[in-house]
């Protein structure tokens, strides 16, 4: 097969994510990114092309967000908000099997970095809208679509900003769908699809330990590296007791049921741990968790430094976040200076409502061994800034995986890909769910 064959053998949908994956939106955090604004303009174009009306907005030079609204047969409805993100956390070429940012296309897969999180997703909101606008159809109701920038930094300059400053791009809407939602996991040959209901709490903090600067000869026992290290391995170290919320108890119910066990006689954590790949990946939402991720100390190694920091990320559960920060201090000691660098709230809404059935339905209708479940995201989405606006925000991109694929793990990781034929079942349900709810 020639290769201009090849290319027209790949959905709109495949070509799309592939095209976003090969514009380098890499986000380093703390406004150190490649610039949103080349994926926004693309977006953008293709929103024109149907017709729509599209506005980009940066809230930093290059730092830009998409947002258009596609009416819908009824107004007087609230209207849906369908989100993604622009930008992608970086990837190092030298860990991978592939050029991160090359979109290349092997073994029935698209590999990249944003082939999971969540260019996947951008592309099948863009191909969904443009089926039925093409086919001369409207959504049920108004669709707000949304393409973000800054997530991966918590959507400082994208979500956030326009929640703050253009509020307005979102009248009417009562209800989001955005990623880490809907992928199929294998529960010991049952497939099942997670639909996201809720998310932790996010903290990421700084931690600070102070001393008095010397020699790197001297005898010293106001060392601030060795201050902070005893507070660092404290913190990670730790073991958060579990605990679950009411989207956890209601998940691993349905697994147990599954697996026909009974919850009261096996432990939660043991009925997680038996979803094979997705079970790391949830193990999370059963318990507080407190990472360590960066150590900043010193200049010179003969110098004792005066200060080192730590950098920590902190996800509780949505009820437990005041407590959770106090119990960080209570670890760590009263000398280790807390920092907040950056906070935001947990979510957690029923599993219930008209767009959890319409969700379910819409799966059913094209996997019809399909089982749903809820499930709390143990990371955060930028349906915490949409919340500001009373909006109730779900996590829904719908894939059907292989049962072996470890898809959770490749958030965030190395060798991303997902599937050509998800990204396809992915378009068909979203336009399902467009047209029915």
């Amino acid at each position: 097969m020639t290769a201009e064959a090849n290319e027209l053998a790949l959905s709109e949908t495949v070509r799309i994510a592939r095209d976003l994956i090969r514009i380098d939106t890499s986000n380093r955090g703390g406004g150190d990114a490649e610039p949103e604004r080349p994926a926004a303009d693309y977006v953008a174009a293709y929103l024109r092309e149907l017709g729509l009306d599209p506005e980009i907005i940066e809230s930093a030079p290059g730092r830009a967000s998409v947002v258009a609204r596609v009416t819908g047969t009824d107004p007087a409805l609230p209207a849906l908000v369908l989100h993604g993100h622009l930008d992608v956390v970086p990837a190092d070429a030298a860990n991978w099997s592939v050029d991160p940012f090359a979109g290349e296309i092997r073994e029935g897969m698209l590999w990249g970095r944003g082939a999971v999180d969540m260019k996947d997703m951008d592309a099948m909101i863009l191909t969904a809208i443009a089926e039925l606008l093409r086919a001369g159809e409207r959504p049920r109701r108004d669709v707000i679509v949304a393409f973000f920038a800054d997530e991966e930094n918590g959507g400082i300059f994208g979500a956030h900003h326009l929640v703050t400053h253009r509020p307005e791009l979102f009248a009417g809407a009562g209800t989001a769908i955005s990623e880490v939602g809907g992928y199929s996991i294998d529960i010991e040959g049952t497939r099942a699809y997670l639909v996201q209901t809720g998310e932790k709490s996010l903290d990421w903090i700084r931690l600070r330990a102070r001393g008095t600067a010397a020699h790197g000869s001297r005898v010293w026992h106001d060392n601030a590296v060795t201050r902070l290290a005893e507070a660092i391995a404290a913190l990670g170290r730790h073991e958060w007791p579990l605990a679950l919320c009411d989207t956890t108890r209601e998940l691993v119910d349905a697994i147990a049921a599954i697996l026909g066990e009974d919850p009261k006689e096996v432990a939660p954590e043991e009925l997680v741990l038996r979803l094979g790949k997705g079970g790391g990946f949830i193990q999370a939402s059963l318990r507080n968790t407190s990472n360590p991720t960066v150590l900043t100390a010193g200049y010179k190694h003969n110098v004792i430094p005066d200060t080192a920091e730590a950098l920590v990320d902190v996800r509780s559960l949505p009820s437990e976040q005041a407590s959770v920060l106090a119990e960080v201090q209570r670890i760590v000691g009263d000398d280790i200076e807390v920092e907040s660098v950056h906070s935001d709230i947990g979510l957690e809404v029923p599993f219930a409502g008209e767009l959890v059935d319409a969700m379910t339905a819409s799966l059913t209708r094209h996997d019809p061994e399909a089982r749903v479940l809820p499930y709390l995201l143990s990371g955060g989405t930028d349906n915490k800034a949409l919340s500001r606006l009373g909006i109730v925000g779900y996590g829904f991109a719908p894939l059907r995986l292989p049962a072996d694929l470890d898809f959770p793990g490749m958030f965030h990781g190395v060798d991303e890909r997902v599937p050509l034929d998800a990204l396809d079942f992915g378009h068909r349900v979203l336009v399902d769910l467009l047209r029915t709810y």
